[in-house]
């Protein structure tokens, strides 16, 4: 998936502005999918509307400069549904967190207890923001895909939780053998 897909996937569901695109793709209900970068959009932006597959109008702000509002196009939601159709990608995960549970051997417990501690708290504000999301879109899909992610970043959370003391207990461990050594 790419940044075009991403920008039809959102204004399949509403129209929006430039700004708009990127808040839902950094802060909404479209972050979860794809990175796109700011840079990145209204080049795709112009190009989609090069080939008809968005159509973009100007809508007067009070106060401030025109903004340009996009819309998809009946061919725009064609060439939508027609990505749908291709097998998505692995996902990709990446954590620094991981590499320092990864490490915790090589460093204090107090290094571990303050990444633990933090990542514990990250998740319990992520299924906040996902029980927001949940709350605000009655969207049947958009339904079953927080619910997902409820129960994903759930199970996440439990983990860390019922986990946390066994991960500290690693710490230091190879900095005692190193100081053995000696």
């Amino acid at each position: 998936m790419n940044t075009q897909t991403l920008i039809l996937a959102i204004l399949n569901f509403q129209d929006a502005s430039g700004y708009e695109i990127k808040k839902q793709s950094s802060e909404g209900v479209f972050s979860y999918f794809v990175d796109i970068s700011y840079g990145s959009i209204y080049p795709t932006l112009s190009k989609l509307e090069a080939d008809g597959l968005v159509f973009g109008r100007s809508e007067s702000q009070s106060g401030k400069p025109d903004k340009k509002v996009f819309s998809i196009t009946t061919k725009g939601r064609q060439e939508f549904i027609a990505t749908l159709a291709s097998p998505p990608a692995i996902d990709k995960f990446k954590s620094e967190f991981l590499l320092v549970a990864m490490s915790a051997d090589l460093t204090s417990p107090e290094v571990i207890t303050k990444a633990i501690d933090k990542r514990i708290i990250e998740m319990e504000e992520l299924i906040k923001v996902i029980t927001g999301l949940r709350v605000e879109c009655d969207h049947p899909a958009t339904q079953w895909i927080t619910s997902y992610g409820l129960h994903v970043k759930g199970a996440d959370l439990a983990f860390l939780r019922s986990n946390r003391d066994s991960l500290i207990a690693m710490a230091g461990k190879a900095i005692k053998l190193d100081e053995a050594a000696e």
